[in-house]
């Protein structure tokens, strides 16, 4: 007896991280032809359905991929879309049949500022992490480059960039050591806005968070992060310190996920002292 597929869970944002990888964990690309040839297909479907790309990876035996369906085209079918034009070529090539990435596409629902940058960050990232390079830039197959050399080919970069005051912050953050967890490990907790406020203020001071030295600021971040597993940006985005901070970079509040004014509180870069 055959089990129904779970289904997916719908992003209200329209925003997903997607993951493709290969069958029996089989390698997806064996030279740079074919590391071209997958972004031409991201390219071509996006002239036929005008979608969003946030970030991309090419990995040797997977493919990660932020993006944003339309109101006519799921993700279903936008992955679809890319996926088929690149298995042709890569059986024609390697004279083969059959199925090259696995049946079901892993996906997840991006509906939180915080999380959509914790995603982004893990994607820039996987090269690194897999010790294939010693710095971000140094990967030619992610979109790592097409945000700090200002050279966009497929990514929309804007709505990412204007987290930050500047490019220098926004690389900080990307090179930022973590334990960030996406997609293909199990699911962690999440916790909801009032869950995390909640716990933090049942077991930490934070009253005058803004006038505290940077150091006292970074050891209670540590204990949030411990106690709560949350990034430095799900602590300041999902508005723990929002009673007492108006904070507005760069004179604007910054855009929410879901379409509506989110300001960004202080929290995050005296931390990073830039």
């Amino acid at each position: 007896m055959f089990m129904a597929r779970t289904a997916r869970r719908k992003s209200e944002t329209g925003i997903y991280h997607v993951m493709l990888r290969g069958i029996d964990k089989r390698d997806i690309f064996q030279n740079e032809s074919d590391y071209k040839k997958f972004l031409e297909y991201i390219e071509k479907a996006k002239e036929k359905v005008n979608f969003t790309v946030y970030a991309y990876c090419l990995m040797t035996n997977h493919v990660h991929l932020l993006l944003k369906e339309t109101e006519k085209h799921e993700i279903g079918d936008i992955v679809k879309r890319i996926a088929v034009g690149y298995v042709q070529y890569h059986n024609i090539k390697m004279g083969r049949v059959g199925h090259l990435f696995q049946n079901r596409f892993k996906s997840e629902a991006v509906d939180k500022d915080a999380y959509f940058l914790t995603v982004l960050r893990y994607i820039h990232q996987n090269p690194l992490k897999a010790g294939m390079v010693k710095a971000l830039g140094d990967y030619q197959w992610s979109s790592y480059n097409e945000f700090i050399k200002d050279n966009k080919k497929i990514v929309e970069t804007t709505f990412a960039l204007n987290y930050f005051n500047n490019i220098e912050q926004f690389k900080t953050f990307m090179k930022e050591k973590n334990d960030d967890k996406c997609l293909e490990y199990e699911p962690q907790k999440r916790y909801t806005d009032e869950g995390l406020k909640e716990i933090i203020s049942s077991s930490i001071d934070t009253s005058g968070f803004e006038k505290m030295d940077i150091a006292t600021r970074k050891e209670i971040l540590k204990k949030i992060k411990e106690a709560t597993g949350a990034c430095e940006f799900s602590i300041a985005i999902e508005g723990i310190f929002t009673k007492t901070s108006k904070h507005v970079i760069n004179g604007k509040k910054k855009f929410s996920l879901a379409m509506r004014n989110v300001p960004l509180p202080p929290l995050l870069w005296p931390l990073q002292n830039v």
